[in-house]
């Protein structure tokens, strides 16, 4: 089984950058360009997924075994996501003034789609032919043309003055794609399938993608990437700021595919793992703080992100961690678990 330990800081980051975003479109925040940007949290959320996902459907297709089944892999993304999303729902009907279909609106139509769409999205990026040099670059070329998608669909929906559709999985699919191309290009190096480029240099200089990846926040902090708040954007804004964050996802994401020993220290120590662990819960029970707190914004970020790690922590350990363990022991789990042996089981 392959980690790539450096992905548990970068969770933990995302999940810090988006609870400061939102704090910030609840308050006056200091920067406010910058820290309305930091909502690029969601698109390294989703182009962590789409690597981490679909990585086991490339394994499978160039070791020549079994894809990951759809049935427990479904079962698997709904035990993980469920139970604290249902919570989240349940206290926002009790001391939140916003309805609860905000967050259900949320989660259904941004992530879940993507959880649903990939085995079949999976299967059809890596069947009909065996995995030469040739099919690798070919579907490499359809991920880069996927991650054009988000960008253009913003674009439409914000000229056609449907503000609503900017939710749908149309505009984040890019970023997952982002994820998915890497996970390819990784395992594609890793096989010889793909001979030595330009990019695995990238992969040994991280400070200067970093860098580059903090310029085009910088890029997208100003007017020409829209307003800092809700107002709707133009459709030339939309686009750019888009395009901006898919390419800051790129930047942030390549590094840690063959990350130096201070990348492992520093993005994959204990710290790093228990943040990642919690960063879900930490998102969604930020909204819940959000939604009863009030103040400048300094003091509600702190308590913001104090009660959320709280909460989170206490669903982990009581609710969600239980929940996951429970499944692995019903006789579902045990029997796909039997039928997968060691040899073929894909990386996760």
């Amino acid at each position: 089984m392959t980690r790539f330990p450096a992905v548990d800081g970068l969770r933990a980051i995302a999940a810090l950058a988006v609870v400061t975003a939102q704090v910030g479109l609840h308050t006056h925040a200091p920067l406010a360009g910058l820290v309305s940007r930091l909502d690029v949290g969601w698109a390294i959320f989703c182009a962590i997924s789409g690597f981490l996902l679909y990585r086991p459907h490339v394994v499978a297709w160039f070791s020549a075994t079994e894809p990951p089944l759809t049935l427990p892999y479904l079962r698997g993304r709904a035990l993980r996501i469920l139970p604290a999303l249902l919570i989240t729902v349940v206290l926002s009907i009790a001391f939140v003034a916003h309805p609860a279909t905000t967050y259900l609106r949320w989660a259904v139509l941004t992530p879940l789609p993507f959880y649903l769409l990939l085995p079949g999205l999976g299967r059809l990026l890596t069947g009909y032919e065996r995995p030469t040099r040739r099919s690798v670059r070919w579907r490499l070329l359809v991920l880069v043309a996927l991650t054009v998608l988000g960008p253009v669909w913003m674009a439409a929906v914000t000229a056609t003055d449907h503000p609503q559709a900017s939710l749908w999985l149309p505009g984040y699919l890019g970023w997952f794609a982002v994820g998915m191309g890497l996970a390819l290009w990784q395992v594609s190096r890793a096989t010889g399938r793909l001979g030595p480029s330009a990019l695995d240099t990238l992969t040994r200089v991280p400070g200067t993608l970093w860098g580059i990846a903090a310029a085009l926040l910088l890029v997208s902090a100003t007017p020409l990437a829209g307003p800092y708040d809700h107002s709707a954007p133009t459709p030339a804004q939309a686009l750019l700021k888009s395009l901006l964050y898919t390419a800051v996802v790129a930047c942030v994401l390549f590094p840690i595919l063959t990350p130096s020993a201070k990348t492992v220290r520093v993005l994959g120590g204990r710290p790093a793992q228990i943040g990642a662990r919690l960063s879900y819960g930490v998102v969604v029970y930020g909204f819940v703080v959000l939604g009863v707190m009030r103040g400048p914004f300094a003091v509600q970020l702190l308590v913001t992100l104090g009660c959320a790690v709280v909460l989170a922590a206490a669903s982990y350990r009581l609710i969600e961690r239980p929940v996951l363990r429970f499944g692995k022991k019903t006789p579902t789990a045990r029997t796909v678990s039997s039928v997968i042996s060691p040899s073929n089981s894909p990386a996760r």
